[in-house]
């Protein structure tokens, strides 16, 4: 059985430059995706210099393009359902019980978005209702817009969007998210906040109209910004023993390398946020090298 150099296991920007990274320093790399991008609802991804506005699926086509044409990189779409340590390394079996067998791993399986179950969400998701403001806070801009989270952050994220737009809205679907201080404050900058639960969100073609709360008030927005809770996106951690972070990602030092030896992690499932592509393009460049270094030093001392 060939024993790759690497295996990477997340065919998102993290991965995809780590393997860019890896074939351009000739070591063989087995890149494993499932195709399944948290991003595919998104419509574009924004903030990536030549590359502002891309859509998901183009940036995979022109990334895949780049990185496949170094000889030593595999892509292997196939499903994981589990990953071991073993003498040499570590070995990945898929649901079919097709077994890879690398030296490295790189974990750059992402993470999930848990949204709070509010009736008429996922309709608008990507299109007028949005998590990261960064990504997509110009396209709403000088909009009636909600801020909506049932965490701390709620306060933060209302005073980073007043670059967007002054007409906002707190909603805390029922939660005592804020202090006394921070309502004052921002009722100060003319934000309203609405602590009552919301029962949904009303819109048609993908465009959000209004807010309707369980008291029956209903207030018009154009479009807004849901704070989810994350989670891994894979059990790895927990199969291979790995740290976490006080956040819930991968817990790992500056070069990308977990508590586990020849166990490595790259983009959100390290550091949980800011989720954006140029972040995790760069983790994933900066773990790759990493994996080089450590892959040299073991071959020559």
């Amino acid at each position: 059985m060939t024993i790759y150099d690497c295996a990477i296991i997340g065919g998102g920007p993290a991965g995809l430059n780590a393997a860019l990274v890896l074939g351009r320093a000739r070591r063989s790399v087995a890149l494993i995706d499932n195709n399944q991008p948290r991003n595919a609802v998104t419509h574009a991804s924004h903030g990536f210099i030549t590359r502002d506005g891309v859509t998901p699926a183009e940036f995979r086509r022109i990334a895949y393009e780049e990185v496949l044409r170094y000889p030593t990189v595999e892509h292997l779409p196939i499903e994981v359902a589990s990953v071991g340590r073993i003498e040499s390394g570590f070995e990945i079996c898929d649901l079919s019980g097709q077994r890879v067998q690398a030296r490295k791993l790189i974990l750059a399986t992402g993470v999930k978005e848990v949204f709070p179950e509010i009736e008429g969400f996922y309709p608008l998701y990507g299109k007028s209702l949005f998590n990261c403001p960064y990504c997509d806070g110009w396209e709403l801009r000088d909009q009636p817009l909600a801020v909506v989270s049932e965490y701390p952050d709620v306060f933060h994220k209302a005073k980073l969007l007043l670059s967007w737009s002054k007409d906002l809205i707190v909603c805390t679907n029922g939660k005592a998210t804020l202090s006394d201080e921070q309502k004052q404050r921002l009722q100060s900058w003319g934000i309203a906040i609405m602590e009552q639960p919301i029962m949904s969100f009303i819109g048609h073609n993908g465009r959000l109209e209004r807010i309707r709360f369980a008291d029956g008030t209903e207030i018009p927005r154009t479009g807004g910004f849901v704070s989810p809770k994350f989670v891994q996106s894979a059990p790895f951690i927990e199969q291979l023993g790995c740290e976490r972070t006080d956040m819930g990602g991968i817990k790992t030092d500056k070069g990308g390398r977990t508590s586990v030896p020849g166990l490595y992690a790259a983009g959100d499932a390290s550091y949980i946020g800011p989720s954006q592509v140029v972040f995790a393009a760069a983790d994933g460049s900066r773990t790759a090298m990493s994996v080089h270094m450590d892959l040299t030093e073991e071959e020559y001392g």
